[in-house]
């Protein structure tokens, strides 16, 4: 793999790397939201919201749709958020996992 594609991969989660950018993906993950739903989600003032929403559509993570006057953001590769299944394993939720031949990690069978 080259530098310039660990670089951009880099800079795709560091984007994810907030905690209310996480909580604001995982809102988007539902649907689309707009400003004020995300920001009832976060707690943050609007223009801490915006610059969020900034990063992670820098990312390319999200998109955003304008309806009206309101503008609605929306995952554009809605699987990134399957990246977290690893996380938690890594984090030891193995009771919640499953770890496959493969190495996915997929939500763990009903027992």
């Amino acid at each position: 793999m080259d530098e310039e594609r660990r670089r951009q991969r880099a800079a795709v989660l560091k984007a994810m790397g907030h905690p209310s950018r996480l909580a604001m993906l995982e809102a988007i993950a539902g649907g689309e939201r707009c400003v004020g739903e995300l920001q009832a989600v976060v707690g943050s003032d609007l223009s801490t919201i915006s610059r969020h929403l900034a990063v992670l559509k820098n990312a390319g993570i999200i998109g955003d749709r304008k309806r009206g006057q309101q503008v609605f953001y929306h995952l554009r590769v809605p699987c990134v958020l399957n990246f977290f299944r690893c996380v938690d394993a890594v984090l030891g939720v193995e009771s919640l996992l499953e770890i496959q031949d493969d190495g996915c990690c997929l939500p763990a069978r009903s027992r």
